[in-house]
């Protein structure tokens, strides 16, 4: 502070034998002019444009000021050279500022370097392409590839495998210790907890046969194993030669057993539980060979029915676009009647759906524009047909795939194997599916489901999607925050790709605001139902819905035709203890009511379990068709 009110006075005073008179503004524009010339000169030019005279004294006083006065440039450079020793003193990076500006400059003067830059960056991006697919290749199971034939020859492996038989056999003398407790603890808890309750034929049956078998099980514990064989006795001599008479005999003595006790055969166990088995299996039981008598039923309800009344305009009607419910009822039965085997019983079925009506519109529509929104009722047969019409249409050719996302893993699972059967293809062949840690596709894919989620990753190995030629988002009405991620990429590829096809399905009518986003798509609408629905309401509102659906599940078991009920939870604690409940309910009715297949289903469940569910849907073991009655409680 005190040089810089020297060098302002030392101005003012030289401007004062100049010019014959000073002002502060005049010293103040005089430094600033001076710190921003780079040479003498400059400032001399600077101060003759202020009207100063180009004398000798003004070039004298022009280098003087120049040289008290600490201009921009050389401030620059010290802050440049001050910089560049920091560097060297701590090895630090440069910016990236300077880095960019290095590179521009190397652009400019060296264009061969900017080719080899560009060269390197398509190679490093093509590296972590490659990279994720192989981290991915790594995490995922793959369903479709064989298991290798391990072979065991080497001494470790049989070393190995020895171990692993013992192993097993010691868990195997443990879980039989422990069964044979826990039968013993079942026994014990059944007479005292129900003593002198009335218990069903079925339950009295399986307390006798729990007594039973834990008598035997004590028996062949008491007793040596009545097998005609010869044994090694122990060795009953010491070290010093001499013969222990006592243990001789003792060894002698064990050979023999008492004669009165009846000889029981080692495979009784295993002859009884085959003697169960085969009175099971000729057993007539199940919902079509039931008696309906309602004194049977006086165990299954532990309270008062629920009644239900029908809602005045609830029924919803099937389809009725092209024929009137007598014909499609009949024309139903025709195919049923002239089904010979299950694939003509399927195509039959695939002919009855709204959508397959469609075929031939919903092709040219597809023709015509490259984004469709298609709207259409739940069960008319969006997500299993369109794939197919499209590969039957030629989208396929060239290696090309179609792809569908479904929100749900079980939804892609089910949905791939049903496809497969309706085109009598392989699952994880032409048609497969893709899930998170889960890949049942191979190289002969051509129609593929998979999780809105594995698309998204596809995008990161694959960004342009040039393997597909169809792409559908299913389930759009959904609204997760993977369909809306996907909405933005695939609007992208579209704009980018002209020939790829990109369909919206939504079941809701609520489409114009898909209609809006994708550059006012045309949308086709898939009218009318597969089956009619009536809604039914209790006649009053329910303390406890979970319990109520319990017993209306159980009342619809006994008392209805035989057929499916699904029931919808909010959630996976309640699905499981409506699982426990219905399970200890049933449990001891045995044959007095039909056979009730529980199959619980949410997003947690393991995939095997899943992939189980979705055999029972296939199989018609348990297959949820659409129900004929939805019961709603308030």
């Amino acid at each position: 502070m005190e040089s810089q009110n020297n060098l302002k006075t030392w101005v003012s005073d030289r401007v004062m034998t100049l010019l014959g008179y000073s002002q502060p503004l005049i010293v103040h524009h005089i430094i600033a002019v001076t710190k921003r010339a780079t040479s003498p000169a400059g400032v001399v030019d600077m101060l003759v444009d202020s009207g100063w005279s180009s004398t000798t004294e003004t070039t004298s006083f022009a280098e003087e000021i120049f040289a008290k006065v600490p201009h921009k440039a050389s401030a620059q450079n010290q802050n440049r050279k001050a910089a560049v020793l920091r560097r060297k003193r701590y090895n630090l990076v440069e910016d990236e500022d300077e880095q960019e500006e290095e590179r521009r400059v190397k652009r400019r003067t060296c264009p061969k370097d900017d080719e080899e830059e560009e060269e390197e960056d398509q190679r490093a991006r093509e590296q972590l392409e490659r990279n994720l697919k192989e981290k991915d290749k790594a995490a995922t199971r793959k369903l479709t590839e064989p298991k290798p034939n391990r072979r065991r020859s080497n001494n470790a492996d049989h070393d190995i495998e020895s171990l692993r038989k013992i192993s097993r056999q010691e868990y195997l003398k443990q879980r039989e210790k422990k069964k044979v407790e826990e039968i013993r603890d079942e026994i014990e808890d059944e007479k005292y907890i129900f003593e002198g309750v009335k218990l069903t034929e079925a339950e009295q049956c399986r307390n006798k046969y729990k007594e039973k078998l834990y008598k035997l099980v004590n028996k062949y514990e008491a007793e040596d194993d009545d097998v005609n064989e010869y044994r090694i006795p122990e060795a009953y001599d010491d070290m010093e030669g001499g013969v222990n008479q006592k243990e001789r005999f003792s060894v002698a003595l064990q050979r023999y057993k008492d004669g009165g006790v009846k000889k029981i055969s080692p495979y009784a166990e295993q002859e009884a539980w085959e003697d169960h088995q085969i009175g099971k299996a000729r057993l007539h039981f199940g919902s079509k060979n039931t008696k309906r008598a309602s004194e049977e039923y006086e165990f299954v309800f532990e309270k008062a029915r629920v009644e239900f009344i029908e809602g005045s305009g609830s029924g919803i009607k099937g389809v009725n676009k092209f024929d009137d419910d007598d014909r499609q009822m009949k024309t139903n039965q025709l195919l049923e009647s002239n089904a010979k085997t299950a694939m003509e019983k399927l195509q039959k079925e695939r002919r009855a759906l709204p959508m397959y009506k469609m075929r031939d519109e919903f092709l040219k529509s597809v023709k015509e524009h490259q984004i469709i929104v298609v709207v259409g009722q739940t069960g008319s047969g969006k997500t299993t047909q369109i794939p197919q019409f499209l590969h039957e249409a030629g989208y396929t050719k060239g290696g090309k795939k179609i792809g569908c996302t479904q929100p749900r893993r079980v939804a892609a699972m089910s949905v791939a194997a049903r496809v497969s059967q309706e085109m009598g293809v392989k699952l994880g062949h032409e048609v497969g599916y893709s899930i998170r840690f889960e890949d049942c596709t191979s190289d002969k894919t051509v129609v593929k489901y998979m999780t809105d989620g594995m698309l998204l990753r596809e995008f990161l190995v694959e960004p342009d999607l040039a393997s597909y030629s169809v792409l559908m988002v299913d389930e759009a009405h959904e609204r997760t925050l993977s369909t809306d991620i996907l909405f933005g990429l695939v609007k992208d590829i579209a704009r980018f790709k002209p020939d790829l096809k990109l369909l919206i399905s939504s079941a809701t009518l609520d489409a114009e605001k898909f209609s809006d986003y994708f550059d006012s798509a045309p949308i086709f609408i898939v009218p009318g139902k597969l089956h009619d629905v009536k809604v039914f309401y209790t006649k009053a509102p329910e303390a406890d819905y979970l319990d109520a659906a319990i017993v209306s599940t159980l009342q619809i078991h006994v008392t209805e035709p035989p057929g499916d009920i699904l029931v919808f939870l909010t959630g996976q604690e309640e699905i499981e203890t409506m699982n426990e409940i219905l399970k200890h309910r049933t449990r001891g009715l045995g044959t007095k009511i039909a056979e009730l297949i529980i199959c619980p289903i949410y997003a947690n469940l393991p995939s095997e379990l899943q992939a189980k569910f979705s055999s029972l849907l296939l199989k018609g073991l348990g297959r949820l068709s659409w129900p004929q009655t939805l019961l709603k409680l308030r």
